[in-house]
């Protein structure tokens, strides 16, 4: 019996602190309802008048990025902002053949009067973090501008996110990112549901109070005096963005988030890079958690609603880890549900948690209704869309626990970048991608023996209680199945 009550115990602490997030989104989801509507007053420099436009440098790191280095270089080209006070600064810390590619393209524009330097190092100390702190040093700009190798901005991006700079507060301005690939395969539907809720519900949601954000690494501009007076660019966690916007935040600067301001991007096509990209995030996003909880948590500065949402925040990761444990004891749980009639008041309390998963529901509709818009037939396709994610991320959960638990432990990796494909002109030719992980993990074994595990699952429903069954599990127990099997084959076949 000590056990089922240990397993008891885990799985009730889970629950609850699935509930307790849910519940943080659902403040987050009112504020955004609130605020998405609101005139933007904020302070604008007058770029009428040519004394209020700032020097801006742009910078673009980047490695071994051959399949879009042409497609990056040739719309940052167009970017619309008076010559004289813009530059770019092209971070290639590539060892392969791009770097040839990129210093005739460079080329190229340099003779069009753009000023645009192609930096190189002789090593990745500190990977994107020390790539961009060594850019820093030559840096002529008074802001600067991020953008990874698989953006293309708008040709005004600099018009519409500069002049927020007016106010002194302001270290940060992030804009939204789009997908140019979203309705590529089930996959990419999968990650724009994701990213989509996160550059509306929480950004919006976050930066409408004042709670702490993120700048998302890319697609964002910097006040220079804000990075170095954060204690600059380091390379201690995978996730260097959210790092730096914590110090920052911390030092008392102000980020503003756009929503309106798209910055187009490529999802990536298969699952292999899918993975690599949730690794990082997902480590990262713990590894930041242990190095930003004591100042987050002493300082005098924040309120307590904001460091709680602050928290909450770097530790979004770690929910999958409770979200894993969940799914694994799930299938004892139904066999002691069945087996220890005193407990029955317990199982009735712990049904009122499928309420986190209404919460879900609710708030990731409202992120739906406003990028494809509402009505009866929208919200059919949205439920569709919905338990595909749902069932998917699941899949995704040993994977992203593996991560969340190296970066609490103090394991330290390597920055493993996200191969780009350009699939836009090249078809299919991701096939070819010379970047592409070949071998799967170990952990796609696992996944392939959880997804039969689930079967099990299923089965028990069939089995348990003297009543012809319990089916109360049956639907999520169907979706980790579905999940597991999904992550399993894409893993194994590398197809997109």
């Amino acid at each position: 019996m000590i056990l089922e009550y240990i397993i008891i115990f885990i799985y009730t602490i889970c629950l609850v602190l699935i509930f307790l997030y849910s519940l943080a989104q659902l403040n987050l989801l009112v504020n955004y309802l609130k605020y998405r509507n609101k005139e933007d007053n904020a302070p604008k420099f007058d770029f009428t008048n040519p004394d209020e436009i700032p020097f801006v440098t742009i910078q673009l790191p980047v490695y071994n990025e051959l399949y879009v280095m042409k497609r990056l270089l040739k719309n940052i080209a167009k970017i619309e902002y008076p010559i004289q006070k813009l530059e770019i600064q092209v971070l290639d810390d590539s060892t392969d053949e791009s770097v040839a590619m990129t210093a005739k393209h460079v080329k190229k524009i340099q003779d069009l009067g753009i000023d645009i330097q192609h930096i190189r190092r002789t090593n990745r100390q500190g990977f994107k973090a020390g790539a961009l702190k060594e850019g820093l040093k030559t840096a002529k700009g008074e802001f600067i501008a991020i953008f990874d190798a698989d953006f293309l901005p708008k040709k005004d991006w600099l018009y519409r996110t500069v002049p927020y700079f007016k106010d002194k507060n302001i270290g940060v301005v992030q804009t939204r990112w789009s997908h140019i690939n979203r309705n590529y395969s089930t996959l990419t539907r999968i990650q724009a549901f994701m990213l989509d809720a996160h550059f509306t519900l929480e950004q919006v949601g976050r930066n409408s109070k004042g709670h702490f954000i993120n700048f998302n690494g890319t697609a964002g501009i910097w006040r220079k005096e804000c990075i170095y007076d954060a204690g600059n660019w380091q390379g201690d966690t995978l996730t260097e963005d959210i790092d730096l916007s914590y110090r920052a935040q911390l030092n008392n600067w102000k980020f503003k988030y756009l929503e309106n301001v798209e910055t187009p991007a490529e999802l990536p096509v298969i699952i292999s890079a899918a993975r690599s990209q949730q690794f990082r995030w997902n480590k990262g996003g713990a590894e930041n958690f242990q190095k930003m909880i004591k100042r987050i948590v002493t300082s005098k500065n924040v309120s307590f609603k904001t460091k709680v949402h602050g928290l909450l925040h770097l530790l979004n990761s770690s929910m999958f880890t409770c979200i894993f444990l969940v799914a694994i004891l799930s299938i004892p749980m139904l066999y002691i549900k069945n087996e220890y009639a005193h407990l029955k008041n317990y199982f009735y309390v712990m049904s009122f948690f499928v309420l986190s998963s209404l919460i879900f529901f609710v708030c990731y509709w409202h992120m739906y209704k406003n990028i494809y818009g509402g009505g009866f037939i929208k919200f059919f396709k949205y439920i569709g869309a919905f338990f595909t994610f749902f069932s998917v991320a699941m899949g995704f959960s040993l994977h992203n626990t593996i991560a969340v638990l190296e970066g609490h432990l103090g394991k330290k990796s390597e920055f493993v970048r996200t191969p780009k494909f350009n699939i836009k002109t090249i078809k299919d030719g991701w096939k070819n991608n010379k970047y592409i992980k070949k071998k799967p993990s170990v952990h796609v074994i696992l996944e392939g023996l959880l997804a039969i595990y689930f079967v099990f699952g299923m089965y028990s429903a069939f089995v348990v209680g003297d009543q012809g069954g319990d089916f109360g599990l049956f639907p999520f127990h169907l979706m980790l199945f579905i999940g597991f099997s999904y992550v399993f084959f894409k893993s194994i076949f590398s197809k997109a």
